[in-house]
């Protein structure tokens, strides 16, 4: 029997898993009733457990509840909150190891990838700390005598996030830490495709919340599709959403919202091109390229899915590249050597074998890989090649985003060409170059450059620390959310004017005598 279908019963037991689990969390975990959704390993189609959904009346004493909830948080100062977050931290660091474990059979990354997803979490919390005391506005000189001008930054509510299956943690710390420290509290929608791991990672925060007496800051909420989702996004209680998915998804998402003139942060889809110069250090940029299509699958927002390369190394490289491939282990990401392992599940596996087929159809040539893997002992799970398609940047194919690991590869003449092909996509949001040439990188950094969220020089356009503001442009969305200044997204601005005078002269000279 593999271990997906049992789990590792010690991690079940240390962080207060059950076969059948709450999944709704509002300060008390309700008893498991009504609907239930069942999660399955994609490692080996096993039955993990089921988790409890929330209904409608769920969810709206939760929101009543974090209404009340944010009045006493947002009174704490902002130090202290930012306390409560690194205890939080703290308590993750504890339990790195057994989230890490769910995080692999749930989602099957490897455990390297896995542990790295809470490790995201405790770096978070660290930066959060130091932000805590670090909230500022400005001092504005006014026009009129006697008066003081400033802004400042006040916390918006009961604001929700909701997260994707293939950072299941990671991504909900990046909204909900930050939030905290401003004074938010936060509802957590996660994918139903990864929602033991939300389970797991509340019952480890709640621990926090409980010893230290503090305001309950996060909630829970499991649901079914988009359910969920529709009742966050209609409901005007909800000042702000942060969406993580699909760019179909978050178009909805952001109609919802705009109709109610709420806020949104949305982080959707990413078709995320590397060039790789005749002047790049080639062995560089070949692990730049394969970690950034291969981790995790392929099913990162940030996957690397075209590479585009001079036409001067086209052929080197590519036959490089496809020797690269030949070497990666596809299996149970737990075993040794192992690199890549399942799809998410077998809708996934579909959009696989459908891109493929349609980039042949449209002329791209298969270079390697491009099949479903079917292993013994696991033909239940979810397992695919790793791909490399020939491919002209005009195919329709090569415009739309695959959570898969199918890399296209396509040369260019000039480094202005390279960057007319890069930019050509509807998605924008990450980006590398692969160059040791000043002038090509400075071209690629340039306004008329990489037109994405981030842009990486000689390293790979995936593996985003949290220190940058985190996110893309065009049909990517536009939201930014984790380090440098996203924290005022979960805040609103006040500008502040203070007459300490006797009289009360008007802005712009007007006169206003009676």
């Amino acid at each position: 029997m593999h271990m997906a279908a049992v789990l590792e019963e010690d991690a079940l037991s240390i962080l207060g898993l059950e076969r059948v689990n709450s999944g709704i969390y509002d300060g008390e975990w309700k008893k498991p009733a009504g609907k239930m959704l069942t999660v399955y390993s994609p490692i080996d189609g096993s039955e993990i457990a089921k988790i409890s959904m929330a209904t409608r009346e769920d969810y709206d004493e939760m929101v009543k509840k974090a209404q009340e909830e944010f009045k006493k948080w947002r009174m704490i100062p902002a130090p202290k909150r930012g306390l409560i977050i690194k205890d939080i931290g703290d308590e993750l660091r504890k339990e790195k190891r057994n989230l890490g474990r769910i995080v692999t059979i749930e989602a099957g990354k490897t455990p390297s990838e896995g542990e790295g997803e809470i490790q995201e979490m405790i770096d978070i919390s660290d930066l959060a700390l130091g932000l805590s005391r670090q909230l500022y506005g400005l001092t504005i000189a006014s026009e009129r005598p006697y008066h003081r001008m400033y802004e400042q930054w006040v916390p918006l509510g009961p604001i929700a996030v909701i997260t994707s299956f293939n950072f299941p943690a990671s991504v909900w710390s990046w909204n909900s830490f930050i939030a905290a420290v401003t004074g938010d509290v936060v509802i957590w929608k996660p994918s139903s495709k990864a929602a033991l791991t939300a389970v797991a990672v509340m019952k480890v925060i709640e621990r926090v919340l409980k010893r230290n007496n503090v305001p309950n800051i996060f909630y829970l909420m499991v649901s079914s599709g988009s359910e969920g989702g529709d009742w966050i996004t209609n409901d005007p209680r909800i000042p702000l959403v942060s969406f993580t998915g699909s760019v179909p998804v978050g178009r909805k998402i952001s109609e919802n919202v705009a109709k109610r003139l709420g806020k949104s942060i949305l982080e959707l889809g990413g078709n995320n091109g590397a060039i790789v110069s005749d002047k790049a250090d080639i062995d560089l940029a070949l692990r730049g390229v394969v970690f950034g299509a291969l981790a995790t699958a392929g099913q990162r927002c940030t996957t690397t899915r075209r590479v585009i390369v001079s036409e001067k190394i086209y052929d080197e490289f590519v036959k490089k590249l496809v020797n690269a491939y030949s070497k990666v282990k596809v299996g149970d990401p737990r075993e040794k050597g192992v690199l890549v392992g399942p799809l998410i599940d077998e809708d996934a596996v579909r959009d696989y074998e459908g891109a493929i087929s349609e980039a042949v159809k449209q002329g791209g040539k298969v270079l390697y890989g491009g099949k479903k893997i079917s292993l013994k002992g696991y033909e239940k799970g979810h397992y695919v090649e790793p791909t490399i398609i020939e491919a002209n940047p005009n195919m329709p194919i090569v415009k739309e985003e695959t959570f898969a690991p199918i890399l296209y590869v396509m040369k260019y003449k000039t480094i202005e060409e390279a960057l007319e092909i890069h930019n050509s996509v509807p998605q924008g949001l990450s980006s590398s170059i692969f160059t040791t040439d000043l002038r090509e990188e400075e071209a690629f950094l340039s306004p008329y450059g990489s037109d994405c969220g981030l842009a990486n020089v000689n390293t790979s356009t995936a593996g985003a620390e949290i220190g940058g503001a985190f996110g893309g442009e065009k049909d990517t969305g536009g939201g930014r959310e984790s380090g440098s200044d996203a924290w005022k997204f979960y805040m609103r601005r006040q500008t502040v004017t203070k007459n300490w005078g006797q009289t009360l002269p008007l802005a712009q000279d007007v006169v206003f005598d009676f």
